[in-house]
């Protein structure tokens, strides 16, 4: 693997710092790196200046180990320079005499204020926003995602925005977790420099009188500037780097520009500056402070105020004109129909009176309930189903609601507010007043009740139920019934992706060699059609890669894919331990059938008498009308070749009727004939 040059630079820093520790270096080298180092701080200052939110900086906290080890590795270099030699270089020096005045008294005395303003003060108070913000942060987590979740099933974010937005409150709160521990380098290093300070001193009078000559007055005062300098050219970048982390954590503003914000929050007030140079010109006329530097100071500040009031007024003037201009030319324009073509696959329009369930700041959950729909039926069907998207509609009643698929509407229902809706299971037998109604999903009959009702009725056995939860269940049937059509090629592809990533042998052996994304796409539709999932996408995936070598007709490769998910079929149909009643096909009828199959070049279709045809259907209606009076699911049980092209006969008359072939059954289960379908 190429080594990047950033790589590299990152490398060479650690390195230096490590070969420092070790090998003794020149006054000049440390010259040198003391000018970088405090670059280095400066760069880092500006940096959390001016970025525009913190993540523009989420490596931070290695940035401040990785400057602080190499600022103690310096603090050892010049140590070892000051103890051995009492020459630690220029830089040093310099600081020595010129920060500190030449006195030693001075320079220590600003070394301390320099490290209390660090330890007591900036690392102190970013410690405590770190942590409180990391805190914070965590616990916002669950409720950020809650609105990503709900902005994503009303359509206004996509996918991978949602994506975005998720992986941003990831790196926040690991950012603010890490920031909570970083600090701690901060607060680390100021404790070790002042220890650092105080051996140096010792040690550099003990080298002083023993080695140099020196008498111990003379010592102190020679080691002391150089030990005070080199304190204080540690320190320096040190408390810049701390001041640079409590602007980090305490930015208030995620997405402006530092400066700006903050000079507009501080001078954006006319009457604020009034006040402060009519107070400022008081002062000066008052009291014994000097007259001229305050009435100056004063003056300033008004007009300045009277200077930002007019620029105010003038912006406001603009603002006005722009938008009228705006509205101008928006009129002038020809109109943007692009917009009105898009179609939404689901959309949920509702009366005003539904408006309360769908605002969660009135207590409604019907986005929630949304989510959970999207992923019950991904769950249950193994497909993700398209954005929902849920508007009001001031053209409907104010308690209708209305369905559309792909823009045309397929369904619809009203509801009562302050009323439940309560269902007869079959076996209650005393009966409750209510307004009578239909439930919309299986178009049941049903009753509406009060709230006072509502216990009675649960009591005596009736399935009760709230208006959010039938709009839910009402379009949750819906999405089943039509998740077929709403299966795009886009989805496939995704699907397929998502596969390949644990299977790639398996995809790029079927697609395209084999067969088109069209055509897998056909085939999952025909098994969503029935109910049937395909979240086992390996098998579906491996049965079409064993059998496409020798047909391409989508309706056979369904029949192939459907014995390979044999076992959840007859999961799905056949309890375990019990025995289920069915219906076969009469083997005339069969073979009538298999007789009426044309093979064209776009498929195969069944040519059969309409007269035939009907009195099949009539035979199935009878069958069916047995199985739901011993309150059985109407199950048809055919042959393999023959079960889809009677699916196809019976589709349009019996929606709900489920067509199993043999060899769609597992071995151990038990089924009992209780009728046979004839013509």
């Amino acid at each position: 693997m190429k080594l990047k040059k950033a790589d590299l630079g990152v490398a060479l820093y650690l390195m230096a710092a490590i070969v420092m520790f070790i090998v003794p270096i020149r006054s000049w080298q440390l010259d040198i790196l003391l000018a970088f180092n405090i670059s280095i701080a400066l760069t880092i200052l500006f940096g959390a200046m001016f970025s525009k939110e913190v993540l523009d900086m989420s490596f931070f906290p290695t940035m401040l180990l990785f400057t602080t080890i190499f600022r103690i590795a310096l603090n050892v270099s010049s140590t070892r320079l000051i103890l051995l030699y009492g020459d630690p270089g220029n830089v040093v020096e310099t600081f020595g005499q010129f920060v500190g005045g030449g006195n030693l008294v001075i320079g220590a005395i600003i070394f301390i204020i320099l490290v209390l303003i660090q330890f007591l003060v900036i690392n102190k108070g970013s410690e405590r926003v770190s942590e409180v913000t990391a805190r914070f942060t965590l616990d916002a987590m669950p409720g950020k995602q809650m609105a990503i979740d709900a902005d994503l099933n009303t359509g206004a974010i996509d996918d991978a925005e949602a994506k975005r937005r998720r992986d941003k409150i990831q790196e926040e709160s690991s950012f603010f977790g890490s920031m909570d521990g970083a600090v701690k380098y901060v607060k680390g290093d100021a404790i070790a420099g002042l220890i650092i300070t105080v051996i140096n001193i010792v040690g550099g009078v003990i080298m002083g009188v023993t080695t140099m000559g020196m008498d111990a007055t003379a010592a102190l005062n020679h080691y002391g500037i150089l030990t005070i300098g080199d304190g204080l050219v540690s320190q320096i970048p040190s408390l810049l780097i701390s001041l640079s982390t409590g602007i980090l954590v305490t930015k208030g503003s995620k997405d402006a520009d530092f400066g700006g914000v903050m000079m507009k929050q501080l001078f954006s007030i006319p009457k604020v500056l009034y006040l402060v140079g009519g107070m400022l010109a008081v002062l000066g006329f008052v009291t014994d402070l000097n007259t001229l530097l305050f009435v100056s100071f004063g003056l300033i500040f008004i007009l300045v105020g009277r200077n930002i009031a007019s620029t105010i007024e003038t912006a406001k003037i603009e603002q006005e004109v722009d938008t009228e201009e705006a509205e101008a030319e928006e009129i002038r324009q020809p109109e943007n129909v692009n917009s009105l073509l898009q179609v939404d696959p689901i959309e949920l329009e509702f009366g005003y009176g539904i408006i309360p369930l769908a605002d969660a700041n009135q207590g409604g959950d019907l986005l929630d309930r949304v989510v959970m729909i999207r992923r019950q039926i991904a769950l249950e069907l193994g497909t993700v189903v398209p954005i929902i998207r849920l508007r009001d509609n001031i053209q409907l009643n104010p308690n209708q609601y209305i369905i559309k698929i792909k823009g045309i509407q397929v369904s619809e229902g009203e509801i009562l507010f302050d009323h439940y809706m309560a269902m007869n299971p079959g076996y209650v037998e005393e009966e409750i007043t209510g307004i009578p109604t239909f439930e919309p999903s299986f178009h049941l009959p049903a009753i509406w009740i009060t709230e006072g009702q509502r216990e009675r009725a649960e009591s005596l056995g009736y399935t009760v139920v709230d208006p959010p939860s039938i709009i839910a269940t009402h379009l949750t049937e819906i999405i089943r019934q039509h998740i077929a059509e709403l299966l795009t090629r886009q989805d496939v592809q995704s699907l397929t992706n998502n596969l390949k990533e644990n299977n790639p042998s398996l995809v790029e052996e079927l697609v395209p060699k084999l067969l088109g994304l069209g055509e897998i796409q056909k085939v999952l539709q025909n098994l969503l059609k029935e109910g049937i999932s395909i979240r086992d996408l390996l098998t579906i995936m491996e049965t079409l890669a064993d059998y496409a070598p020798t047909t391409r007709d989508t309706d056979i490769l369904t029949e192939y894919v459907r014995q390979s998910l044999k076992r959840a079929i007859s999961t799905k149909y056949f309890p375990p331990n019990e025995t289920t009643s069915v219906v076969t096909l009469d083997p005339k009828v069969e073979q009538e059938i298999m007789g009426s199959v044309k093979q064209t070049e776009t498929g195969a279709f069944l040519n059969i008498d309409p007269a035939r045809a009907r009195s099949i259907i009539d035979s199935v209606g009878n069958e069916v009308k047995k199985l739901e009076n011993l309150g059985k699911n109407p199950i048809v049980i055919t042959s393999p070749i023959v079960r889809m092209y009677f699916k196809r006969l019976t589709e349009d008359y019996y929606r709900d009727l489920v067509v199993v072939s043999y060899n769609e059954v597992e071995s151990n289960v038990e089924l009992q004939s209780v009728g046979m379908v004839t013509a």
